[in-house]
């Protein structure tokens, strides 16, 4: 995918993927988990996280609203960015540190997090194309491999704040 098909599609979802963030956030997680996404190829009860994590370059704490699978006590997010043909810059700031945060629903919790390998991958990325299968698409779009990360729980934190972001996302 060209850097413009790429920013044509960035904008047309910045505003969603805003008012999608802070309705999850000044909810508490009460609402934003599930949303209809059978607009854009998805299921009716897709599933969402927040996603928090400190910027490489900034060092401020961002969060991201994310689609997820929850497969063997793991949750696993894809850094596709529509299928544009680089990384989307939270999962480059994730893969530089060791602890991420996510919140599902009311729930937050500090993590760690591994990449899949192999036919492990493979599995995974079947399962999560089961979930959204409009990612499949994304993958066709660009010849990079989008990257999974598996998120597993390590302990329970307060659910996220808008305050708790000291950077905002650019879109």
């Amino acid at each position: 995918m060209s850097d413009e098909t790429s920013a044509a599609i960035r904008d047309a979802r910045k505003d969603w993927s805003i008012e999608h963030r802070e309705m999850y956030l000044r909810s508490g997680g009460a609402e934003g988990h599930i949303m209809d996404l059978t607009p854009v190829g998805g299921r009716s009860f897709a599933t969402h996280c927040l996603v928090k994590y400190v910027g490489r370059k900034s060092g401020k704490v961002f969060i991201t609203p994310l689609c997820y699978a929850d497969i063997g006590g793991e949750v696993v997010v894809c850094g596709s960015k529509g299928g544009a043909d680089h990384h989307p810059a939270w999962y480059l700031n994730i893969i530089e540190d060791e602890r991420v945060d996510f919140q599902i629903a009311t729930q937050a919790y500090r993590a760690t997090w591994r990449e899949p390998e192999g036919a492990e991958r493979e599995k995974v990325w079947n399962f999560f194309i089961d979930c959204h299968p409009f990612y499949a698409g994304y993958q066709t779009s660009t010849e990079r491999v989008l990257p999974l990360l598996m998120m597993k729980a390590v302990e329970p934190l307060p659910v996220f704040t808008a305050e708790d972001a000291t950077g905002i996302r650019q879109f």
